[in-house]
């Protein structure tokens, strides 16, 4: 895959922390750049179906790194937070400290190729192609094509590599020696935090965020979307529908008409609960081979 050219770590003045990786990925035929222009894609329900914790989560329970029993637990949870809308400040805290848990010990290296792996068995084909081909037409005219995700930044840089995309903004989680240590910089990448995070890089990059634009399913993602100057609601939640209908946004949905019905699986703030039924089969798994 294409590899990492350059990892930025910024903090603002109020402390906020945004991680970017750009990937080596470039268009297959010369296209005169836009420099002040780029767009803005969630992941989850957006850009793929489902969650991509979630399905990394599957790929590891195939590798034996914990149960499908786990994993169902872990689908209910995010049932029961998606149907209730229990996105709030302690959620999000336990959320926070589950994906300490998952990620301490791990080796970066690691984690990006098995979500390499991953990312061709259980991804790619979950692929929103309606999505793919827009952000395709941003890529088409010069324009830079991030996405942004509550993942670790090191999943997102490989679902944009894997893509074609120019990179990926999401969680940092502080590394050293090559190794995961179980603590985060910064908060989990969601609500506002995406938005102060797109801000951040358009300052850095250069970027006009009248001419830039930002695409995704969910509500809580209503300050990025209103961050640029083009929101479009993609596969929307029932209350992102609602705003997008009020603003005028535009409204594309991919699914079928039994898909749109079928509450989607999962959400992106819940990303981080998934990461502690992750780092439990993770825990055993050391645990065995330890004996």
């Amino acid at each position: 895959m294409a590899r990492t050219r350059k990892v930025t770590v910024s903090t603002d003045r109020r402390g906020h922390t945004a991680g970017w990786a750009e990937t080596e990925a470039a268009p297959a035929t010369p296209i005169a750049p836009d420099p002040g222009a780029a767009a803005f894609f969630d992941v989850d329900n957006t850009m793929m179906r489902g969650a991509s914790i979630y399905w990394f989560a599957r790929g590891l329970a195939a590798r034996k790194y914990f149960t499908t029993g786990d994993l169902a637990r872990f689908a209910w949870r995010q049932l029961r937070f998606r149907v209730l809308a229990t996105e709030h400040a302690g959620d999000m805290s336990q959320a926070k400290e589950a994906a300490l848990a998952f990620i301490e010990g791990w080796r970066v290296d690691d984690v990006e190729r098995l979500a390499e792996e991953i990312f061709d068995e259980l991804m790619a084909p979950r692929i929103w192609a309606g999505t793919r081909r827009l952000a395709q037409r941003h890529l088409d005219s010069g324009e830079r094509v991030w996405l942004v995700s509550a993942a670790p930044v090191e999943i997102g840089r490989v679902i944009a590599a894997r893509l074609g995309l120019t990179g990926a903004i999401g969680t940092v989680a502080e590394v050293v020696d090559g190794a995961y240590t179980g603590r985060l910089v910064g908060d989990l990448m969601h609500g506002p935090a995406k938005a102060e995070a797109v801000a951040q890089l358009a300052e850095v990059e250069g970027l006009d965020l009248s001419r830039c634009s930002a695409y995704s399913d969910s509500a809580n993602d209503l300050p990025m979307l209103s961050t640029v100057g083009r929101a479009v609601a993609i596969n929307p939640d029932g209350a992102l529908l609602r705003q997008a209908r009020q603003q005028g946004w535009e409204v594309r949905d991919f699914r079928t008409g039994r898909r749109a019905a079928r509450i989607a699986l999962p959400s992106t703030a819940a990303a981080g609960v998934l990461a502690g039924a992750v780092s439990a089969g993770l825990a055993l798994h050391r645990r065995r081979h330890a004996h």
